[in-house]
């Protein structure tokens, strides 16, 4: 994941050296794998209008066109084609140094003169590639520096999340450890809304029928809202998070899926049948077409969002064409849900479509924390696209979260670190991370842990927490004092090894092969068709045919052994293999396991030697 770093200033104060706040997340379990500059060479670029565009009178394809910063006007010439009259653009004026340490000078291009350069994103290293000139806003400030205007310099980390922290796919959640590191104050999110007179219970309605894959829904309803481009800032956001921007609604969903980490979707509500949210499983064989405008097939075991008249999204993975937010829409539902892991995981898999948001429902999502992110996209909607919203949160919770009450005690604490830590130390610590402090006496700390960490579940995980935030390198070395004596092996174990021995010692070589093997070795060992072997355990997910059952038989591992040496020149194989066989019992969920011993020999029966005979296996 790529989080920004201006981005995070806007919680929590960081380190100011970029590499030093990476080595203080790696420390402490996030690595931080690349850190790049962006916007280091628009320092001279600033904001500029074009007040007329005419041919060159010497070439067909460049432009003539008289450009202003507010202050002076120059005459440019220039090959792009995506500008017209009244375009604001980023200019480098002569003298003005771009990425590459290109300085700009006047130059005389076909007989005329030109005094600077309007530029492309690429030319002012903001992207790989680009169409044309990079076009600003109406709204920007003519001569403004271009870096006020995109919120640049800016330094981009790119993060290895583990798959335990779910909490981390997101700037606030990055900013929270950080806060919990260094000890600096974590900003909330502004989530001020003015609301109108419109009461949104009144308007639409959600409905759960399946609350054992969604455990809450909640919904925000924006009337009067106007499509169209997100403002810059915003736009640049997404693009340092790796996002493409589309339109402001749907960008806002994106950004705070970027900024808070929970998903989210805005539906056309106009576009929904009856008007009303109900969440259910899909019908058997149900024919869906998504955003990408891929037609699926769904089952009873995936879950969708639909209307008063059928699906319109498949739940925490992605949207339905039939209720996309469009240029024409006016009113927006937006929504903040919480849906079960893994069906979310299951379904994704199925149907071979991941996304950001179902690689953050299937880890675990915030279900207390998905009315702040819903407050919050709602106040943006409102800020950037012009909409009112509705009175009213409509929020679905059948069976609210019980919290994890978990007990540390500090004594424990040195039992496992050897490291003494105090209590109002290790209290901070907690309370840092976002645990709720319910009781601390008698050497006990009492806490619910928040449900932004699936991962907390016991006290050894409060204990592993207080050791990240204070340092692993704080912990000494000590060599354990515990004697450990080997105990006697199990008698199978004991006759394994005697029998990899004997046939060791008959010049034979151990090979060791996978448990899983194709259903069609059975025929190529020819094995009766009436034979017990050709009861197999099957696999539920296989990675592929050839390793869809377990072997009932250790001769198919053996023959693609020595067929594979054969291949590449051995012209004798001497291999054996002791291991165990799978074999399915009526009745019991797991099969019984049997120790075999097998050998395989090929190619001349004695050793190549001046005695020996040249007769064949």
């Amino acid at each position: 994941m790529k989080i920004s770093l201006n981005w995070l200033k806007e919680y929590v104060d960081v380190p100011e050296n970029a590499q030093e706040l990476s080595r203080l997340l790696t420390m402490a379990g996030l690595e931080v794998a690349s850190v790049e500059e962006l916007g280091a060479g628009v320092a001279d670029i600033v904001v500029a209008q074009i007040l007329e565009k005419g041919q060159h009178p010497n070439a067909d394809r460049l432009s003539l066109c008289s450009v202003t910063d507010g202050a002076e006007t120059y005459q440019i010439v220039c090959g792009a084609t995506n500008m017209v009259k009244g375009d604001k653009v980023a200019l480098a004026r002569v003298g003005a140094v771009l990425p590459g340490n290109f300085t700009i000078s006047k130059a005389k291009l076909r007989g005329v003169e030109s005094y600077g350069m309007m530029c492309s994103e690429r030319e002012l290293g903001l992207s790989e590639e680009s169409a044309g000139l990079l076009i600003l806003p109406q709204s920007a400030p003519l001569g403004a520096r271009l870096g006020e205007v995109l919120g640049l310099p800016d330094t981009v980390m790119e993060v290895e999340i583990t798959p335990n922290r779910p909490d981390w796919l997101s700037v606030y959640g990055v900013a929270r450890e950080i806060s919990a590191l260094t000890g600096r104050p974590l900003k909330k999110p502004d989530i001020s809304i003015t609301e109108s007179a419109a009461v949104a219970a009144d308007l639409t309605s959600v409905e759960i029928k399946a609350p054992e894959l969604c455990h809450r829904y909640a919904a925000r309803l924006i009337q009067g809202v106007k499509i169209g481009p997100s403002p810059l800032w915003l736009q640049n956001r997404l693009k340092a998070a790796g996002v493409r921007p589309i339109s402001n609604v749907v960008d806002v969903t994106n950004y705070v899926l970027m900024e808070l980490g929970h998903p989210l979707h805005a539906f056309d509500f106009n576009r929904l049948v009856e008007k009303r949210i109900v969440v259910d499983r899909a019908g058997e064989g149900e024919k869906f077409t998504t955003l990408d405008g891929q037609e699926r097939e769904v089952s009873t075991q995936n879950l969708m969002i639909k209307d008063g008249g059928g699906s319109v999204a498949l739940a925490g993975i992605m949207g339905g064409l039939n209720s996309e937010v469009e240029e024409s829409t006016t009113d927006v539902l937006l929504e903040s849900a919480y849906f079960y892991p893994p069906n979310i995981r299951r379904t994704s898999k199925t149907l071979g479509l991941s996304t950001e948001a179902s690689y953050r429902f299937e880890r675990g999502a915030d279900i207390e924390g998905l009315i702040t992110a819903l407050e919050r996209a709602a106040k943006l909607i409102a800020d950037l696209a012009g909409g009112e919203v509705s009175r009213g949160i409509i929020d679905a919770y059948p069976s609210p979260r019980a919290p994890k009450r978990i007990e540390l005690r500090i004594e424990k604490i040195k039992g496992v670190l050897g490291l003494k830590v105090y209590e109002d130390e290790a209290l901070r610590v907690l309370k840092g991370l976002g645990m709720e402090i319910i009781s601390s006496a008698g050497g006990v700390i009492t806490v619910d842990a928040p449900a932004f960490r699936v991962d907390i579940e016991r006290e050894i995980d409060l204990i592993e927490e207080i050791a990240r935030v204070i340092g692993y390198d704080k912990i000494p070395a000590t060599m354990p004092r515990v004697t450990i004596e080997p105990g006697p092996l199990p008698v199978e174990r004991r006759l394994a090894e005697k029998a990899k021995d004997a046939l060791a010692q008959c010049g034979l070589m151990e090979a060791i092969t996978l448990s899983f093997i194709d259903p069609a070795d059975d025929d190529r060992i020819a094995l009766e068709e009436n034979s017990p072997l050709r009861r197999k355990v099957t696999l539920q997910n296989p990675l592929g045919q050839e390793t869809s059952v377990m072997r009932t038989s250790l001769l198919p591992g053996l023959l693609k052994v020595a067929g594979l040496n054969s291949r590449r020149g051995a012209k004798e194989v001497r291999i054996f293999e002791v291991g165990k066989t799978f074999h399915p019992v009526e009745g019991e969920p797991l099969p019984e396991e049997r120790q075999h011993a097998a050998a395989l020999l090929a190619g001349k029966r004695e050793p190549l030697t001046w005695w020996a005979g040249q007769d064949r296996l």
